[in-house]
C-alpha cells in the first residue's frame, strides 16, 4: 500500500490546469506537506520523448490508435520509474493529466471506443490509479478563447482541433464522471483563477489522507 497520495488534474484545453497547479503546489508546499508534480505525457525521459512525437503539430497524419498506444506507453513508464517510487516515500503526487484524459480524448472523442482505451491503459497502470481526481470543468468555447488570448502558450496538436473536437471531449469527461463518481471531483473551470483555485484547494483539504500527511509533518 502506498504511503502518499497520488491527485491528478484533468479537464479540457484551456481549462487553466497549469495555473492552478502551480498554486496547489505552493499551497500544498507551504502546509508542509512533500509534492512531487509531474505531468503527462511527459514527466521523465522516455515519456518527454513520447510526448515530442504525439504533439507535434506536423503529425497530422497520426492514426488515432496509434496515439492512444503512445499515451498508454508513455504513462506506464511514467507510473512505475517517478510516480510510484515518490508514493512509496509517502510524497503527495500531483499528476496534470493521467488515464482519464485518455478515456476522453482517445476513447470518446477520437471515437476509437471507451471500453477499447480502457482496456489499454488498465494493461499500462495494472489498478494503479489516482486517489482523487481534479476535473477542472471549462465549456469548450471559453477554453479555446482563453487559449487564443495567451500569446505565450505553444499549440500543440490537439490545440488546433475544432470546435466540435472539443465539445466531444467535454461528453467525454461527463461519461468518465459517471464511470468514476467517487473519485472524481468537477470544479467549475469557468470562474476566475483565484475562485478556481478556492474551490480546488476546499475539495483537498477535504480529504482525510491529506489532513493525516499534514498532522506527520
Amino acid at each position: 500500500m502506498n504511503k502518499g497520495y497520488f491527485i491528478s488534474i484533468e479537464g479540457g484545453e484551456g481549462a487553466g490546469k497549469t495555473t492552478i497547479v502551480d498554486k496547489i503546489e505552493r499551497q500544498l508546499k507551504k502546509d508542509g506537506l512533500d509534492v512531487l508534480r509531474t505531468r503527462e505525457p511527459g514527466g521523465i525521459k522516455i515519456a518527454e520523448k513520447i510526448r515530442e512525437v504525439i504533439l507535434d503539430v506536423s503529425h497530422t497524419e497520426m492514426d488515432e490508435r496509434t496515439e492512444a498506444l503512445l499515451y498508454a506507453a508513455a504513462r506506464r513508464q511514467h507510473l512505475v520509474e517517478k510516480v510510484l517510487p515518490a508514493l512509496n516515500e509517502g510524497k503527495v503526487v500531483i499528476c496534470d493529466r493521467f488515464i482519464d484524459s485518455s478515456l476522453a480524448y482517445q476513447g470518446y472523442a477520437r471515437e476509437i471506443g471507451f471500453d477499447e482505451v480502457l482496456d489499454i491503459n488498465e494493461f499500462a497502470i495494472e489498478g494503479y490509479f489516482p486517489d482523487i481526481t481534479l476535473y477542472f470543468d471549462v465549456d469548450p468555447a471559453i477554453g479555446l478563447a482563453r487559449i487564443a488570448a495567451d500569446e505565450k502558450r505553444e499549440l500543440n496538436r490537439l490545440d488546433k482541433e475544432r470546435l466540435d473536437f472539443h465539445q466531444k471531449v467535454k461528453k467525454g469527461y461527463d461519461k468518465v464522471k459517471d464511470k468514476y463518481p467517487t473519485r472524481i471531483k468537477t470544479i467549475n473551470a469557468n470562474q476566475s483563477v483565484e475562485h478556481v483555485f478556492q474551490e480546488a484547494m476546499t475539495t483537498i483539504n477535504e480529504i482525510e489522507s491529506i489532513r493525516t500527511l499534514k498532522e506527520m509533518t
